[in-house]
């Protein structure tokens, strides 16, 4: 993963453990064959893809409390 796409996501998500969450769920479903929300020119791995998709806005999260 990259530096500066963890620290732009940490920007957008700031709680660590919410972040680990978003991205490991979103790099499962890439890995499962999900199509990126974001394109790129040079080919990134599905890690950097999910940091991609924070920093962009194109996934989100919901905190369900009881």
């Amino acid at each position: 993963m990259r530096d500066e796409y963890i620290r732009e996501a940490q920007k957008v998500i700031s709680d660590p453990n919410i972040l680990i969450n978003v991205i490991s769920r979103r790099v499962k479903q890439l890995r499962r064959g999900s199509r990126p929300l974001v394109e790129s020119l040079e080919k990134l791995s599905p890690e950097d893809v999910a940091l991609r998709e924070v920093i962009e806005g194109k996934i989100s999260y919901e905190l369900h409390t009881s």
